[in-house]
């Protein structure tokens, strides 16, 4: 298989990742032009296509409803924008391949590393900052003694495992699953006869890695309402 990279641009020192940030901003594109279609005319019934996006918020809130119970409705939206741009860029790289002998110029904005790192770190922010404005500063820090002040490093160890492994779990599936469907298009280009056995792996492979994708989007929205829940979901202490 060849190997191609993706094209970048140097701008001030920084390195930019053109496929990247062009596949980023279609998935933005593509969710908000969706929520813009399915909104656009709301009605008491829903049906078609609102009843679509409704279908998918209330499932985002049965998600949150469990671990963060009532304080779901505070981030019902945050997690919802999650779990949706997540949902269209785990599969836009699926929809096509677009490469030169060099450069790739399609693929899916969760399969490098960068992006689901940034995720991570964006969820681990409101986590850390609701925890913060729901228990004040003073107790927030006290928890990391908890149960017992030895546990400070460990404590402190989780909180960075849970960013690492937030963005490791959804990069390795998304990765792995656009490295097969490449391979699977090579070996369909190999010869008229590997052509139609490639073309019907490929399929397969589609459907299954389009299922994976969904797993992946409700895995992460339900790891960010556990981090959430265990932040601000907690009896008030006592000082």
């Amino acid at each position: 298989m060849e190997t191609t990279v993706n094209p970048t641009v140097h701008f001030l020192g920084i390195t930019f990742d053109l496929t990247i940030l062009v596949m980023s901003l279609l998935t933005v594109v593509i969710a908000f032009g969706l929520i813009f279609w399915a909104t656009r005319r709301m009605a008491l019934k829903p049906k078609g296509k609102q009843g679509f996006i409704e279908f998918i918020y209330d499932f985002v809130q049965g998600v949150m409803r469990p671990v963060l119970g009532k304080y779901s409705a505070n981030y019902s939206l945050f997690i919802f924008t999650l779990f949706f741009f997540i949902l269209i860029a785990n599969n836009v790289g699926l929809l096509a391949k677009l490469t030169t002998k060099e450069y790739n110029f399609w693929s899916s904005p969760t399969a490098n590393f960068m992006v689901d790192l940034t995720l991570s770190l964006m969820v681990a922010c409101v986590v850390h900052i609701e925890g913060i404005r729901k228990r004040g500063l003073k107790k927030y820090l006290k928890s990391y003694l908890s149960p017992y002040p030895a546990m400070l490093p460990m404590n402190l160890l989780e909180q960075f495992t849970n960013v690492i492994s937030l963005a490791l779990r959804l990069f390795g599936n998304i990765f792995a699953g656009e490295i097969v469907m490449s391979l699977l298009v090579s070996f369909a280009h190999y010869s008229a006869i590997t052509g139609p056995i490639g073309f019907i792996l490929n399929m397969i492979w589609t459907a299954f890695s389009i299922f994976i994708s969904c797993i992946q989007a409700y895995v992460f929205i339900i790891l960010t309402s556990t981090y959430l829940g265990n932040k601000v979901n907690v009896e008030d202490e006592e000082e």
